[in-house]
This record gives structure tokens, C-alpha cells and sequence, in this order.
């Protein structure tokens, strides 16, 4: 029998392959960014554009991430800054005034005015921060929120309003007229003293002439709180979004206890983290206060079902408000439109997903610069696309169509342009289109291979691009606005070492899958000769993640991992099964109700193609991922023992009524209500299937996944009398390990696992 529950010594496994003075073995993969660098990240153009900041390591200077600028004109190098310098710096992602001539911007929470030519001016100088910055309609105040409320101030008197009052605890309440014997003496005084009648007389004159508290406040619950407030233009009306939160440690909402086990003070240490799915979650209102008055107009009337409400923004002319309310089923969305001031309220769009709502543009909509369309993202075509709509109703206008995704969207800030992130063409690549509102004309500025992730500069001259490929992670670029430009490179963020070895772009291929499917895959071929005729799986986490692509994949350490066990002898297929990104809304929600159903029949097929195609022995088959990626393993050694020799599930989730509630009660409901969809999903009711061998990794202090998911899952096994399984744990560490011996650690027991079981000991 062989069964082990917690090892934690270093395994010596010999794996080592040289190139030009690199050698590929899991200590040197593992070390991550220092060995392969760290991408820029957080680009952002000066309010002047005449430079563009970032956040980056330097190979070779940095340790930890530091802010660099670089000049747009000329071939300037980086220039690092000192510590917390940015956050004085004024950026172009600010409120642009309604003729483009200023923004305002939030620097180390006050409110400053900044010229276009990168002059700044301080508006705000307290020590309550400021936030949500943004314009009147004549240019001439400043709008912005502060302690909850939402203020206005006059650039040239510099006159300071305060348009909302929202307040935390109850209404006080008026007191009652007396009754009894208390109404008799009240009375009495009245009757006999003059004193008493001008008193009565003096109070209500000055309450029929009050003329400073004339706006009714509004009062928040002790859990509520105003999370959005967006002034009109003409400040004549607020819309707030009131978020009201879940009873904590109760039985509406029981809170998960966290322990960390090794901690400065030598005592375990506690914190509460998430809800489990099916808890009681937090509740959103949106309601409009007109500003003269305090009138609250709670907007409570659209859609039907249990829903959330949230106010989406006020057009730029102040005649109308959008709402977008959805269920807490996730299956319908309305857009709705408040007329102001009538208060007139019409549906102008309303999305419905038999599974759930979801996709990259599940969170877009807005205004465009009439104040009279709305535009919003939407998958009823099976792809994400961009639709208008007008505030008056309608049908809505598609701006872009076709079998493939728009991922983001962003408004230039004129109102003239959309740029757009889109897999047009290739679902393995990513580039940036400029697309015209007017005439719909749609223009490709972006073409080289791989993704592009894309800033315009203020003046809209300039582009800087993210750049990446399969085999190098993102660069910074610079290119001018216009169709397939040169691109000019400004950092290089790998090491000399990382460079010197030959890294694969692997091979995207198409596995046919049961269903008439065309599952897309990363192939890594094996390398050695002879191969050894086996085979790994690599599942990606999260679910809904796009891996096959020609960019820089998030998990380049497995990227690494796979050449390494390519260069050993076995064939790596990582594939893109059912539920992931990049390939539309019926992929998206194959899983719905049954995760481990067509997902896990993707890596089963993948599997079978292995064998069918490069002369895989059926026999000799791996499969290991994190996160979703752990889940799929384990549902493949308990149900798929035939096919899966052996596997790897790290932080996996075992039992999903043990996570939380937004992600899981999208796919499968909620667990009191749909136990079929928990049951059917979740391993541990499947764990007595397993025959294979089993490694199974998990950081105990993994507020994502908790490690009571195993723990759980081990206690079973346990009872099952299981054997041939094993689970390192690592004491520090939560869902993403952050130390390299932690790494380290965790990749020797996976390919020692593959060597031993699926490879002849190579």
C-alpha cells in the first residue's frame, strides 16, 4: 500500500537539458521571473503625452517592480523613477473637459486640474480622499466624490457645493403629539402662557423659512453604503448605487475562517474570507436624488425576479439615466433608461442567456457623446459583440458582427472612435481596430503575430502597444495610429540567460472531438529520440481562460514545464476545452450544470487523438493542472481511470458547494437548489474510481481555493482505503505560489510522478 498525506522534503530528480549555457530543469524553470523577466504592466500616456509610464523590472537592475517613464519622441531609453514619484504625475486617463482642453485627475486622493500641455493645478487638499472626477456640461465646475457624497466645485470662484447628502444610520423620527395626560398639560401651557405661544410660533416661522436645510438627506442602513454616485451635467440630478451587504457570521452568510500557520508571532493567526456559493450575497439598488429637493426615486421597477441595480452613468446632455439591472440568476439583463426630470422609465435592451450571462464584454455599456445612444456588449449572436441603441428605444444597431469576439472596448475620448481588442480573423491572436461610430467603417491598426494590448496617446498620434508572441513574453512598443505601422521596441524584459535556449512556439492543432467538436490545442511534439510513447495532458485553470494562442500564455512556467517533459520524451497536449475563452457563447457554456462533463470528454478525445496520431501508448497517459485545471484531473483519474494513468490536481476544487458564489452559482445555480448539478460535479462523490496514481498540491493558506477542499478530499480517500495517492502541502503559500521553492518543490513531485509511472524512469 502506498499512501502518504503530508511530504514535504525536496525530491532529487535528474532532468536536465543544455542550451547555448541554459539548462532546462525544473530548479531553473521554477525560479519564474528571475528568470524570465517581468513584462511591463499599468501603461499609461503624461496628460501631455510626451512620455509614457509603466511598471517594469529591469534584467539585471530591479528586484521588485519599479515605475518607468520613456520619451515618445526620439530613441530614448527607460528612465526609472524614484519610489512613489508617479503617483505625483499626472496621466491621460483622467475626466477630458467637453472641449478636450483639460482633465481632471485623482493624485494621491485630491482633485487636480491638469492643462494639456501637463500644467497642474490642486483643487482639492483634504484629508477625506476624492474620487470619480468629472465635468459640468459648460466646462466650468468639477464634479467629484467625497466621503460618500458627491460635491461640485467652481474652477473660477472656486465655490464649493455639496449636491448630495446621503447619511449612515436611521431616519430620526418626528415626535409624536402627546396623548393623555401629557397632551392636557401641553395644552394647558399654551392656554395660559403667552411665553409658550410665541415659542410655538417663532419654531414653525423658521421652519416655513428655512432655507438651508431644504434637501431632504438620505438615510443608509448600518450595512449600505453609496459605492457609485455620477452627477448629471447640469447638477441637477445624482445617480447612486447602494450596495448593501451580506449579514456576516451568521446563518445568512456564514464567513470562511482562514488560518495561517506560520506567522511572526508563532501563534496560529486568523482572518475571515469569502462566502461559500448559495450564502447570502451582497444586494445592489440604483436611485436617482434630485439635487434641489433630496427627493430619492428608487428605480425598482424594471425587470422581474430577485435583481441588482446598478446605475450605469447620466448622458452627456443630462437628459437621461442608465440603469442596468440583472438577475441574481445570472440567466437575464435589462439597460433601462430614466428619463430626467420625469422620471419616465423605458427597457431599451434586454439580454437572456438560458445558461448565464457572461463573455468579455458582459460588464459594457455606456453613453456616447449625443447623450442620446447607448452602446452596450453583447453575445445573442453566439459572439461578443458591440451594439447601439437609441435612448428612445428601438432595435439596437450591431457595429460589428461575425464568428469571432470583441474582447475590449474603449471610447476615444472626442466620442468619435471605439478602439477594439479583437481574435477578428484568428481565434489565436489579438489586435486592435479603430472603428469610425458614424459611418461603422471598421480599420485594423495592429498586424503583427501574436496579441496586442493597446493605449492611444491624448492626441490619438501615437500607439503603445504590448506586444507578445508565443515564445516571448510582452514588450513595449511604439507605433504611430495607423494601419499596420511600424513598431519601434522599447524595452526587453528577459534575461540574457532565458534567451539563450531555443523556446518553442508550440503548434495549435484542431482535435476532432466526440461531438463533431473541433477542440483547439497546444501540441508540444516529443523531442527526444526515441520518444518514450507517452503522453501528458496539461489543463489550464479558471475555467473560462483562453490558452491556445500565439501570444504569451499567463502560465509560462507550465509553458516551460511542457518543453521540458517534451524533451524527455513525451508528447504535451494543452487544450482549450469546453468552457474556455476566445470561442464564443456555446463553448463558454457547455459546462452549464455539469463541469466534468464535456470539458473532461474534451481531454478524454485529446487523449485518444494521442494515441491515434503520434503513437502514443494508451497506457502511458498523464494528465495535471491547477485551480479548474486540478478539478479536471481529478474528475479524469476518478472517472476516466482507463484512460488516465496517472495525475497531478493542484489546489484543486474538490467539492464545489465549498466555493464561491459569484463564479460557481453562474454554471451550476445554487447548491439548495440544484444538488444534481453539485453532485454530478464535483469529485469527491466520484473518488472511489480512482486506480491510477494520484499527487495532489495545495498552499494551506489558499484563500481561493481553501485548503479544506483537500483536506476533505483526503479524509475521504482515507475512508475509501485508497492507495498509490500522495498530497504535499505547502504552509505559506495561497492559490498562486509566490516562492520559487515552493515551485520547485511541487514540479519535482510532478515529473518524478510522470517519470515514474508514465516514462521508463528516462
Amino acid at each position: 500500500m502506498r499512501r502518504s498525506v503530508v511530504v514535504l522534503t525536496l525530491l532529487s530528480v535528474p532532468a536536465i537539458v543544455v542550451g547555448q549555457g541554459f539548462r532546462l530543469t525544473v530548479e531553473s524553470i521554477m525560479r519564474g521571473p528571475d528568470l524570465v523577466g517581468t513584462a511591463p504592466s499599468n501603461v499609461r500616456f503624461s496628460a501631455d503625452g510626451r512620455y509614457v509610464y509603466f511598471a517594469w523590472r529591469s534584467p539585471g537592475v530591479d528586484t521588485l517592480d519599479r515605475d518607468y517613464r520613456v520619451a515618445v519622441a526620439g530613441a530614448a531609453s527607460p528612465e526609472r523613477l524614484p519610489r512613489n514619484t508617479v503617483d505625483t504625475i499626472a496621466m491621460a486617463d483622467g475626466a477630458w473637459s467637453p472641449d478636450l482642453r483639460r482633465e481632471v485627475v485623482v493624485l494621491k486622493g485630491d482633485v487636480w486640474l491638469v492643462e494639456r500641455t501637463g500644467a497642474k493645478r490642486r483643487l482639492t487638499q483634504t484629508p477625506a480622499p476624492e474620487s470619480d472626477p468629472a465635468w459640468s456640461a459648460d466646462g466650468r465646475t468639477v464634479y467629484f466624490t467625497r466621503d460618500g457624497n458627491a460635491w461640485a466645485l467652481g474652477l473660477e470662484d472656486g465655490a464649493l457645493r455639496q449636491l448630495s447628502d446621503v447619511r449612515r444610520g436611521p431616519a430620526p423620527k418626528k415626535p409624536s403629539d402627546p396623548t393623555g395626560e401629557k397632551k392636557f398639560l401641553r395644552d394647558q401651557q399654551r392656554e395660559l402662557f403667552d411665553f409658550i405661544r410665541r415659542q410655538v410660533a417663532e419654531e414653525q416661522m423658521r421652519a416655513d423659512t428655512d432655507t438651508v436645510h431644504t434637501a431632504k438627506p438620505l438615510y443608509l442602513g448600518e450595512r449600505q453604503s453609496a459605492t457609485r454616485l455620477d452627477v448629471a451635467p447640469d447638477a441637477r440630478f445624482v445617480l447612486v448605487t447602494v450596495t448593501e451587504r451580506a449579514k456576516g457570521d451568521s446563518l445568512e452568510g456564514r464567513q470562511v475562517v482562514l488560518p495561517s500557520w506560520v506567522t511572526q508571532s508563532g501563534f496560529v493567526e486568523t482572518q475571515q474570507i469569502r462566502t461559500k456559493v448559495g450564502d447570502a450575497q451582497s444586494r445592489e439598488r440604483a436611485a436617482l436624488i434630485e439635487v434641489a429637493t433630496g427627493k430619492t426615486t428608487w428605480i425598482d421597477s424594471v425587470g422581474t425576479g430577485e435583481r441588482n441595480a446598478v446605475g450605469v452613468g447620466i448622458s452627456p446632455n443630462g437628459r437621461h439615466a442608465l440603469i442596468r439591472v440583472t438577475t441574481t440568476a445570472y440567466t437575464d439583463a435589462w439597460l433601462a433608461i430614466v428619463d430626467l426630470p420625469s422620471l419616465t422609465t423605458r427597457v431599451v435592451a434586454h439580454l437572456h442567456d438560458d445558461a448565464w450571462l457572461d463573455g468579455p464584454l458582459g460588464a459594457t455599456a455606456g453613453w456616447l457623446k449625443d447623450g442620446e445612444t447607448v452602446y452596450y456588449g453583447s453575445e445573442e449572436t453566439g459572439f461578443a459583440h458591440l451594439y447601439t441603441v437609441s435612448a428612445s428605444g428601438g432595435a439596437p444597431r450591431a457595429l460589428t458582427r461575425g464568428a469571432w469576439e470583441v474582447q475590449q472596448v474603449a471610447l476615444a475620448p472626442d466620442g468619435k472612435t471605439f478602439y477594439l481588442h479583437t481574435n477578428e480573423g484568428d481565434f489565436a491572436q489579438v489586435h486592435c481596430y479603430a472603428l469610425d461610430i458614424a459611418s461603422g467603417r471598421k480599420t485594423q491598426l495592429t498586424s503583427v503575430e501574436g496579441r496586442q494590448d493597446v493605449v492611444v496617446a491624448p492626441d490619438g498620434k501615437l500607439l503603445a502597444v504590448l506586444h507578445s508572441t508565443a515564445n516571448h513574453p510582452p514588450e513595449l512598443y511604439f507605433q504611430a495610429n495607423q494601419p499596420g505601422g511600424q513598431m519601434r521596441k522599447v524595452t526587453e524584459s528577459t534575461t540574457s540567460e532565458w534567451r539563450s535556449f531555443p523556446w518553442l512556439s508550440p503548434e495549435i492543432a484542431m482535435i476532432p472531438a466526440r461531438d463533431g467538436a473541433r477542440v483547439p490545442a497546444r501540441l508540444y511534439r516529443p523531442s527526444a529520440t526515441p520518444a518514450n510513447h507517452a503522453a501528458v495532458l496539461f489543463v489550464h485553470g479558471a475555467g473560462y481562460l483562453q490558452n491556445v494562442h500565439k501570444w504569451w500564455s499567463s502560465y509560462y512556467r507550465e509553458y516551460m514545464f511542457n518543453q521540458l517533459l517534451a524533451s524527455k520524451g513525451y508528447a504535451v497536449l494543452d487544450l482549450d476545452y469546453r468552457g474556455s475563452a476566445g470561442q464564443g457563447r456555446d463553448w463558454r457554456t457547455a459546462i452549464y450544470r455539469h463541469m466534468g462533463g464535456k470539458d473532461l470528454d474534451d481531454q478524454v478525445d485529446g487523449a485518444r487523438w494521442l494515441v491515434q496520431h503520434l503513437g502514443v501508448d494508451s497506457t502511458k497517459i498523464g494528465i495535471y493542472g491547477g485551480s479548474y485545471g486540478g478539478f479536471i484531473t481529478l474528475m479524469a483519474m476518478f472517472t476516466q481511470p482507463h484512460v488516465f494513468a496517472a495525475g497531478a490536481a493542484l489546489r484543486p476544487v474538490t467539492d464545489w458547494a465549498h466555493y464561491n458564489h459569484p463564479y460557481t452559482a453562474r454554471i451550476l445555480n445554487e447548491p439548495q437548489d440544484d444538488s444534481v448539478a453539485y453532485r454530478q460535479s464535483s469529485p469527491i462523490y466520484f473518488a472511489e474510481g480512482l486506480q491510477g496514481r494520484l499527487l495532489i498540491c495545495h498552499g494551506m493558506v489558499d484563500d481561493n481555493v481553501h485548503f479544506q477542499d483537500t483536506a476533505r478530499l483526503t479524509q475521504r480517500l482515507i475512508e475509501l482505503k485508497k492507495e498509490n495517492w500522495d498530497v504535499a502541502l505547502y504552509p505559506v503559500e495561497r492559490h498562486g505560489f509566490t516562492r520559487n521553492d515552493s515551485w520547485t518543490d511541487e514540479y519535482r513531485r510532478i515529473l518524478k510522478l510522470f517519470e515514474e509511472t508514465l516514462g521508463g524512469g528516462r
